[in-house]
């Protein structure tokens, strides 16, 4: 493979997660050709202390990728302002790049596949991000594709390219057009109902997630992310240890080897049964869209 994106993982006081998640990394075809990064967050309180340190200790003993280099933040960021903070940074050496979170594990060839998809669709704009983790969803026995676009986009095991992740507004300036306008919101919520909302939030102070601007970002500048028809990566931080985990178990997908190569389309299209799965897996309760009104109608 010519170009090798870095490899950037973002940790905080889970040490277990984290060396799930590194010990999953080394197993890829991959892990000996890449550069790995690691974003060390500060503790938030004196009660992380000690497992922010554990952590720490571990990420210093990690040896079998080409490069490794670790940033160690004296102050707390925060996940959001930790992932584009680090992200930005990577980018003013690089082009393209794969994240990480510490709760996710991989197949081994999940960096195969995210570095073949990044230089394969790096000049199609319409692709934004790619990702190893499609939802949980059934695909149709008629699709004949191994990969699939979303307009939502993922924040477990995804990667992207500079000029794309450029163009994200952080602070979505235009918010108070788009709030305004319930068609461009029905929109946005195509890929998924729970979209909207989560911005709503976003903008509200109530949560803090870069991935809800990822997705936006998507969605302004009608572009879509990647995903393969299989699982190359999960999620193990539905257990209430992380930021924004929770014990819900319906994102939950299973690691599942297998030999086949997969092909990478040209110019994929949307496939409406997919799409209409993705928003049936977020479509919302009566009692959620109540609680969402009150809180941020």
């Amino acid at each position: 493979m010519d170009k090798i994106a870095p490899l950037v993982l973002f940790v905080y006081n889970r040490p277990e997660h984290t060396r799930r998640t590194v010990e999953s990394l080394l197993k890829n075809t991959l892990a000996g050709n890449s550069e790995l990064i690691i974003f060390s967050d500060g503790a938030k309180n004196d009660k992380d202390l000690q497992k922010v340190k554990t952590v720490r200790d571990y990420i210093r003993t990690i040896k079998g990728f080409d490069r490794i280099e670790i940033v160690l933040r004296e102050r707390n960021f925060g996940l959001a302002n930790s992932v584009i903070s680090g992200v930005n940074e990577i980018f003013k050496q690089n082009d393209q790049v794969i994240v990480m979170e510490d709760d996710i594990v991989t197949l081994p060839s999940f960096l195969t596949f995210m570095n073949k998809a990044l230089m394969f669709y790096q000049d199609n704009k319409s692709i934004y991000s790619i990702s190893g983790y499609p939802y949980p969803i059934k695909i149709p026995r008629t699709y004949n594709e191994d990969v699939f676009i979303s307009y939502r986009a993922s924040s477990w095991g995804w990667g992207t390219w500079k000029e794309r992740w450029e163009k994200v507004d952080w602070e979505v300036k235009d918010f108070s057009a788009f709030i305004s306008d319930k068609k461009v919101q029905n929109l946005f919520d195509r890929g998924g109902q729970d979209l909207t909302p989560m911005l709503k939030a976003q903008i509200k102070g109530k949560i803090d997630s870069w991935a809800i601007r990822w997705s936006f970002a998507h969605f302004t500048n009608n572009a879509y992310c990647l995903y393969p028809i299989v699982p190359l990566c999960k999620n193990i931080g539905t257990d209430k240890s992380g930021t924004h985990s929770s014990s819900s178990p319906k994102l939950d997908v299973e690691l599942k080897a297998f030999n086949k190569e997969l092909v990478l389309g040209q110019s994929p299209e949307l496939n409406e049964e997919i799409i209409k799965e993705i928003q049936k897996l977020f479509k919302l309760t009566l009692s959620r869209r109540i609680i969402n009104f009150i809180n941020f109608s």
